[in-house]
């Protein structure tokens, strides 16, 4: 039996009815950087766990690293 928890990788259609929001919106917020997500083919691939952090209201270190966070 393995220790390690598997993380399920999810679909961009999975990610947005997982978080409930449009496909626009889901897609915004992966170019904004506000959701990690790898480009697979003609879609996404997002880490559940990701998603759960989106949902607490995390910020990604890559999204507060941005030209914007710096012009404050």
């Amino acid at each position: 039996m393995s220790l390690i928890r598997r993380d399920p990788v999810l679909t961009t259609d999975e990610a947005i009815e997982y978080l409930k929001i449009s496909k626009p919106t889901f897609l915004k917020y992966v170019h904004l950087g506000r959701i990690k997500a790898i480009k697979a083919g003609k879609g996404w691939r997002i880490l559940q766990s990701e998603l759960n952090r989106f949902l607490r209201g995390e910020v990604s270190p890559e999204a507060t690293s941005g030209p914007s966070a710096s012009a404050a």
